[in-house]
């Protein structure tokens, strides 16, 4: 079986490897991946984040169930789905309250256990969601492009009628972002490096006379949400165009984690700021039901073998312009 593997941390030691292929043991099945989405996650595996080495990234995948283990019901061999990548222990608090996404004694797949860049990936049978007849490139893109968007958006609690500003909008998550809001009835505004037009934004702006051009278009009342998944670099920015009484959601320290906060305009204004992780697994199931309205941009799709270049491409004007990389692992 091949798998995608470094021993030492850094994007240039990845390399591909015959592996022994593992079993779907009781209350496992066995995935036969098919495609895997690059995301910054994997890229912070690879670089920085301690894991166990030797390592197989890979948060974010989608395949064919091949191997149903003891005890697995409601699962089918040649069943497509797609794999939710937290692990959970179902009995803390936070899963008993629905939010296995902050399970006590869990973590990310790829982070705390191997990922799925590999032919053959053996999961709790809960962590895989069915899929139908999904195209597989957005089943790959549900657990943390799509998810992190979702989620996030449900934490700001975003309501028809309101206005919805997107920072870092061509990002694999800003994306979903754009393209889910206006599915909730919000007012959209996409804002990039450059500009580029996002499916399912009323508006594309990039960050220069970003106020201004908000304020016009909200009549001045500005933005109910901002989503910040970007981090430092556009954190003034998201600010700025967060109205009275707004919210604003982030998840992403790409540029960095380290901010200023005026607390006189925080409480001034009533604003809520929101910090938001992962998803949860019944998230996962509104998104399917959910896909339908919901498409993904390719850039392009890579080999095992081609991995170190995905990753090099991952920040690209070139990706950024046009849509997500994805790894063909079989």
């Amino acid at each position: 079986m091949k798998a995608l593997v470094f021993e030492k941390s850094g994007v240039e030691n990845l390399r591909v490897e015959e592996t022994e292929a593992p079993k779907a043991g009781r209350g496992e099945v066995l995935v036969s991946v098919k495609l895997g989405g690059v995301n910054p996650i994997d890229e912070a595996v690879i670089e920085r984040i301690p894991v166990k080495l030797p390592h197989v990234p890979g948060a974010e995948v989608a395949g064919i169930v091949a191997e149903v283990g003891e005890g697995v019901t409601g699962l089918s061999v040649g069943e497509a789905v797609t794999v939710y990548n937290r692990i959970f222990d179902g009995n803390c608090d936070m899963c008993v309250s629905g939010k296995e996404n902050l399970c006590r004694h869990g973590g990310i797949m790829s982070v705390v256990t191997d990922g799925g860049y590999k032919e053959l990936y053996a999961v709790p049978a809960v962590n895989a969601i069915p899929v139908g007849n999904m195209p597989m490139e957005l089943a790959a893109s549900l657990p943390t492009a799509a998810l992190s968007a979702y989620h996030a958006l449900k934490e700001a609690a975003l309501s028809a009628g309101e206005t919805l500003v997107v920072l870092g909008a061509t990002g694999n998550t800003g994306r979903f972002a754009t393209q889910l809001g206006r599915v909730m009835g919000a007012q959209v505004i996409a804002v990039s490096r450059e500009g580029t037009i996002v499916d399912g934004a009323d508006a594309s702006l990039d960050y220069s006379n970003l106020k201004e051009e908000v304020s016009r278009l909200t009549g001045g009342r500005m933005a109910d949400v901002v989503l910040n998944s970007v981090g430092r670099s556009v954190w003034d920015a998201g600010i700025s165009v967060l109205g009275t009484s707004g919210r604003l959601a982030t998840f992403g320290v790409l540029t960095g984690g380290e901010v200023g906060l005026n607390l006189s305009w925080l409480y001034g204004n009533q604003v809520k700021l929101i910090g938001t992780t992962g998803g949860t697994r019944k998230e996962m199931f509104d998104l399917v039901k959910l896909s339908s309205r919901l498409t993904v941009r390719v850039w392009k799709k890579f080999s095992l073998d081609e991995a170190k270049e995905a990753f090099r491409g991952l920040h690209s004007s070139e990706r950024s312009k046009t849509g997500r990389a994805f790894i063909q692992v079989s």
